[in-house]
């Protein structure tokens, strides 16, 4: 890596790891709009209400996690009574998840909360900015969703 690549390389660690903080991403046990509940849950009621009834593999591709993981927060989610397992006809290989009632109100209220706390954000933003703003981060979304140099060569061996 070149060195001005490598000191920006380091400078946009240090902004990331300052939006994670500030937006409180680094807080496992609450959503970054301060709802107690971790934000990988808040996630997946999220999609669940938004499409209705996912496989858990479906699930686990949208918020890019691993089966494990996927399977443990399902676990969670049942335990809170938010989400339950259902065959769908047709296909009795897959289990198919769905939101309860309960899981329909909470997706709800995270909703507004979520609102609320990008509302608050927005406002912090001057508005000739919020353009640039948003466009910065759809540009590092989609290069997060690029392979890794590591990843391209294990890859290429494998």
């Amino acid at each position: 890596m070149r060195g001005d690549d490598f000191d920006q390389a380091l400078v946009l660690q240090g902004r990331i790891a300052a939006f994670v903080r500030a937006f409180g991403l680094h807080q496992p046990d609450r959503t970054p709009c301060g709802t107690p509940v971790p934000a990988s849950e808040a996630h997946a009621v999220s999609e669940l209400d938004r499409d209705g009834p996912l496989t858990q593999g479906e699930l686990g591709k949208r918020l890019r996690l691993e089966k494990s993981t996927v399977s443990r927060m399902v676990n969670q989610l049942i335990g809170r009574g938010w989400v339950r397992r259902a065959d769908r006809a047709g296909d009795a290989r897959l289990v198919w998840l769905e939101l309860t009632a309960d899981g329909s109100r909470a997706a709800g209220e995270l909703a507004v909360a979520r609102a609320a706390r990008f509302t608050a954000l927005l406002r912090n933003i001057p508005a000739e900015k919020r353009p640039q703003v948003i466009e910065a981060l759809t540009t590092l979304v989609e290069a997060a969703g690029q392979p890794t140099p590591l990843e391209v060569n294990e890859t290429a061996r494998g």
